[in-house]
């Protein structure tokens, strides 16, 4: 028997017009409206035996959920389904769920043992901590920050998903390469950047991105073919030969010339970073500081 619970954000994008289909009889459901009613929200659900977190929502609150999780069910954590609901989706796109996926079809592939797949999720954690700050799936600093609050500008206008990515892309890329030598675009972000077990690097960085995910949307490669792990994508400042590398890095491109322009594309368990800015992770944006982004545990999720 599997004992289910929804996780419900109503202001999610999809959520936002009211219509949305009840919970089956004996899915336990909640509605939290602050950080401390999801911790109890999910504290229920582990007192009440629950093994299957359903989350409605988009990304920010998976990675709100799977941050707060580990508190309340320590580490035996339960499975999870994502019901993309969100103004950006890239977990449920990695994973193959439909947009608006129904709380019956994905109680339906719980059941289904071959409908399961093990995501790494990444962490956030600060020197000294032992526990994550956040835990989530794509990290950016630098131009991904700026690139985040574009998004934002685009969601505004009614562009949402594909066609907010294609809009982002479009407007960073034409900032950067419209912008002077101090044009923050162009100009990077002071950063001491620790590869894996290479040393420290202080220098400006147009752009530091880290991902658990596999696939991403549009098909897009920005860390070379779909693989497993930890990935960090990392480009000096300022860009080179930004109009050819561009279209080669989301294409996936191997070519030795992009590492020689700057453009640096790492498998590694845990990146240090030591920055003033702020960086993004899962579409929220956060202050720096002294962090370490280290590949996380691998999580369960129900796919249909």
């Amino acid at each position: 028997m599997i004992r289910a619970g929804v996780i419900r954000n109503l202001k999610s994008h999809r959520n936002q017009s009211g219509a949305r289909a009840d919970a089956p009889p004996g899915v336990l459901e909640a509605v939290p409206e602050k950080p401390d009613d999801l911790y109890e929200a999910l504290a229920w659900f582990a007192k009440s035996g629950v093994d299957l977190v359903v989350i409605d929502g988009g990304d920010g609150t998976v990675r709100d959920v799977l941050t707060r999780a580990p508190k309340a069910y320590g580490d035996r954590l339960p499975t999870f389904g994502v019901i993309p609901n969100g103004k950006t989706n890239a977990l449920a796109l990695d994973l193959g769920v439909p947009l608006g996926t129904p709380v019956r079809a994905m109680l339906a592939a719980a059941r289904d043992p071959a409908k399961r797949k093990l995501r790494a999720c990444l962490e956030v954690v600060r020197p000294g901590e032992t526990v994550p700050e956040h835990r989530g799936f794509l990290f950016g600093m630098g131009a991904f920050v700026r690139g985040t609050e574009l998004a934002q500008k685009t969601h505004g206008l009614g562009f949402f998903d594909n066609a907010a990515i294609v809009m982002t892309i479009l407007s960073a890329a034409g900032r950067t390469l419209a912008g002077g030598a101090d044009d923050p675009w162009r100009r990077g972000e002071p950063a001491a950047l620790t590869l894996g077990g290479a040393a420290p690097e202080a220098r400006d960085w147009f752009l530091v991105l880290a991902a658990t995910l596999k696939r991403f949307p549009l098909g897009l490669k920005p860390f070379g073919p779909p693989h497993e792990g930890l990935k960090v994508l990392a480009v000096e400042a300022p860009p080179l030969k930004l109009p050819k590398a561009l279209p080669a890095l989301l294409a996936g491109s191997e070519a030795a010339w992009l590492e020689q322009a700057g453009y640096r594309r790492r498998d590694v368990s845990e990146i240090g970073l030591a920055f003033e800015g702020g960086f993004t992770l899962d579409g929220e944006i956060y202050p720096g500081g002294e962090l370490i982004v280290r590949q996380g545990p691998d999580l369960e999720f129900v796919v249909v």
